[in-house]
């Protein structure tokens, strides 16, 4: 079942993508006007695009949509300065097995500090709760992994940039590499029995909220139905139309 593309996600990729071609200049040259002139240049082949084409936004909404890719890219500006990152590499693909997992991966950006990697992954949304943020450290930890396996370096750190907030940046360790690597490899094999089986386990919960397939899931519905009852389901949650 292909996921339908969200506007909040394409805002991410817009901005991604921009931030791609500022950091492919030369130091010196990563302004934010040159930004804004990347943005410019870059809009029109972006905006053809079937996944933004397929938000069908009127003028107002297209407009709301350019300012939040907008905000997302100078952004950074407020956490770092570009001019001064010496860049590795930018989309960097990496593609190893880790343990027993096949993995591929694109990597934002990969820099040096002091002659040492650091993986950096840009993120548009909002900076989550403790208890929400190891989902998106796995996925930095796992991209240092597939880096070290590809260029027998382990990087110095991982850092997740929340482009309208903070930088959370994480020590590489081998141990924290393993406990990524092994993680992977246990949902792996969970996944793998359930192919098998083809019983997949609904696992509701509050991302029911947000969820674009909640309509055809019973399990999604009745949670839904359960935390409105409750006056825990957000108000912005897109399916709480499932329940209004």
């Amino acid at each position: 079942m292909p996921e339908p593309s969200g506007e909040a996600a394409l805002v991410g990729s817009f901005a991604h993508l921009v931030l791609e071609h500022l950091c492919q200049l030369q130091q010196d040259e990563r302004t934010l006007d040159a930004a804004k002139g990347l943005a410019r240049s870059l809009w029109d082949g972006f905006e053809a695009e079937e996944d933004y084409q397929s938000l069908d936004l009127g003028n107002d909404d297209a407009r709301a949509f350019r300012w939040n890719a907008w905000q997302c890219i100078a952004g950074l500006w407020t956490l770092e300065d570009p001019a001064h990152v010496e860049v590795v590499a930018t989309e960097e693909k990496v593609r190893t097995v880790l343990g027993e997992v096949p993995f591929v991966g694109i990597i934002d950006r990969v820099d040096q500090v002091n002659d040492e990697l650091v993986v950096t992954d840009y993120k548009s949304g909002t900076l989550p709760g403790i208890r929400w943020r190891d989902d998106k450290i796995l996925q930095v930890m796992l991209y240092a992994a597939a880096l070290y396996e590809e260029m027998g370096e382990m990087p110095r750190s991982a850092r997740l940039i929340y482009l309208k907030q903070s930088i959370v940046d994480i020590p590489v360790t081998q141990v924290k590499i393993d406990e990524a690597v092994g993680q992977l490899n246990t949902t792996w094999t969970n996944l793998s029995s359930a192919c098998e089986s083809d019983e997949f386990e609904a696992r509701p919960g509050v991302l029911c909220g947000w969820c674009p397939f909640a309509a055809d899931c019973p399990e999604g519905r009745a949670e839904l139905t359960r935390r409105e009852a409750a006056g825990k389901l957000p108000a912005h949650a897109p399916a709480r139309v499932l329940v209004a």
